[in-house]
């Protein structure tokens, strides 16, 4: 069965997001880079809320096409025309896309099938909304969470509604030079 995997970064309170979606806060440099680019290679299926995709598939079709374009822009941009993407979203239902598969409804039925096809882990990108929800149904096997040295004091919580304890066992914890550590939590 393949793992569901939250990728996530968060500030040190909680906050995925502060109380407009502002992300501005949140620490990104090459190490961060390298290490979530090491990460994301072991997925072969991103999900992503309807926001969060829209915001990546502004960016990331093109972003190794641009002028003097990073490592990272054309590694991420590589990998992002490659894989399969999932989209939860109401809104879009019916609405076809290249190497994408729409989830309207029947969220939970239609995810536990996905798990059990063929291939690598899927990750899902930021997406605060899918994760509650996914949370919620008991679906994620596995969070990378990389707290910022911040507080935001109000926003979109990390989780949230978690209907029941869930044990996790940390698996890993790594401290990157600009303060962030990430947390790597898997299912126990």
């Amino acid at each position: 069965m393949r793992s569901l995997v939250s990728f996530m970064h968060v500030s040190l309170d909680g906050f995925v997001c502060g109380p407009k979606g502002e992300m501005d806060w949140i620490k990104v440099d090459e190490e961060i880079f390298d290490y979530a680019g090491n990460r994301t290679s072991e997925s072969d299926t991103a999900l992503y809320g309807r926001v969060t995709w829209e915001m990546m598939d502004a960016y990331w079709p093109t972003a190794a096409d641009k002028p003097n374009p990073s490592k990272h822009d054309i590694e991420h941009s590589t990998w992002y025309m490659q894989v399969d993407k999932v989209i939860l979203s109401k809104s879009m239902k019916g609405k076809q896309l290249p190497n994408t598969v729409i989830i309207s409804d029947d969220v939970e039925h239609r995810i536990k099938a996905l798990k059990q096809q063929a291939g690598k882990e899927i990750i899902i990108f930021g997406s605060p909304g899918v994760t509650h929800s996914l949370t919620q149904l008991g679906l994620i096997d596995e969070f990378w969470i990389f707290v910022n040295p911040i507080l935001i004091g109000k926003g979109t919580p990390l989780f949230k509604n978690v209907p029941e304890v869930t044990k996790l066992e940390l698996v890993e914890s790594k401290k990157l030079a600009c303060g962030v550590v990430c947390l790597h939590y898997k299912k126990s």
